[in-house]
């Protein structure tokens, strides 16, 4: 049984991963990236975790296509284009496919779907913040000093790109508490529409109230994690200047003009794909400690 889901996930991976890299939102390593994890996660969690993998890698594309060109003149602060990469992808999901991985090992269990759920919660968080918080007509700050500075600054917060950050994390947030444990909540012609029904494990009413407290918590793990990213982008992720543009950037080590960067903050192993890893863990393990209080 273990193995058709598996070879189920992985022909579905493969389908998105492939439709993703025509789209030019994966390149090539990013595609294969996508159908390894894509497998893990659909094959040992099932469709609710497939929900929340889809739902946060097609808003983050929907929004990287649709604002694209009005970023495209930011595109030398950041280390990295549009498309995802393999390093890209893992940092952003491959904290959620470990607790797809645990579930399969612990399937009665709530923990591994709260972790997975604030991690995917905080991933989008963070690129719904990047891709709207940079279109904001008011000027970014430093979120640890307050100081004025250039549009897409690592570490530079705007009110928008927080509030996005929360619609991010929340969107993600939602789908876990309607599809908690299989259970969605809904119900269609007067017969209750059971996820777990399909993946052959028993689903579990959990009380409105219970849900709603849920919804609130993992969407402020998301938002965290996101607070957390940017606060390390601002003080240990590594930072270079260009010398021909006398500009700040993530790239290395050449900038977007050909011109050799050189250090000028943080630790140099710490890049943005380290800083998004921090940023899901953090959420997950916000969201574990508050499982574990109540």
């Amino acid at each position: 049984m273990v193995f058709v889901n598996l070879l189920v996930g992985f022909i579905l991976a493969l389908a998105i991963a492939l439709a993703a890299y025509r789209a030019r939102t994966l390149d090539r390593s990013g595609a294969v990236a996508a159908a390894v994890l894509g497998t893990l996660i659909f094959g040992l969690g099932g469709l609710a975790w497939a929900f929340l993998l889809m739902a946060f890698f097609v808003s983050s594309s929907l929004l990287s296509r649709l604002f694209g060109k009005r970023k495209r003149s930011l595109d030398e602060k950041f280390s990295k284009g549009s498309r995802r990469d393999a390093w890209q992808v893992a940092a952003n999901g491959g904290v959620a496919g470990l607790f797809a991985l645990m579930h399969a090992f612990f399937p009665a269990e709530t923990w591994p779907w709260i972790g997975c759920a604030a991690a995917l919660a905080a991933a989008n968080a963070d690129t719904w913040a990047t891709e709207l918080g940079v279109l904001s007509r008011n000027t970014p700050r430093m979120i640890h000093t307050g100081k004025p500075v250039e549009r897409g600054t690592s570490g530079g917060v705007t009110l928008e790109g927080t509030l996005a950050a929360l619609a991010g994390s929340a969107l993600i947030a939602l789908i876990a508490v309607i599809f908690w444990r299989g259970y969605t909540g809904l119900v269609l012609v007067g017969v209750p529409f059971r996820i777990a029904d399909l993946m052959g494990i028993t689903p579990v009413n959990f009380p409105f109230e219970q849900r709603l407290a849920w919804f609130g918590w993992i969407t402020l793990a998301g938002l965290l994690g996101s607070l957390i990213d940017s606060l390390l982008g601002a003080t240990l992720q590594a930072i270079y200047r260009c010398p021909r543009c006398g500009k700040e950037t993530e790239k290395y080590p050449l900038h977007s003009c050909g011109a050799q960067t050189t250090l000028v903050r943080g630790l140099p192993w710490l890049d943005n794909d380290w800083v998004n890893t921090f940023c899901t863990v953090s959420a997950a393990l916000a969201a574990l400690v508050m499982w574990y209080l109540l």
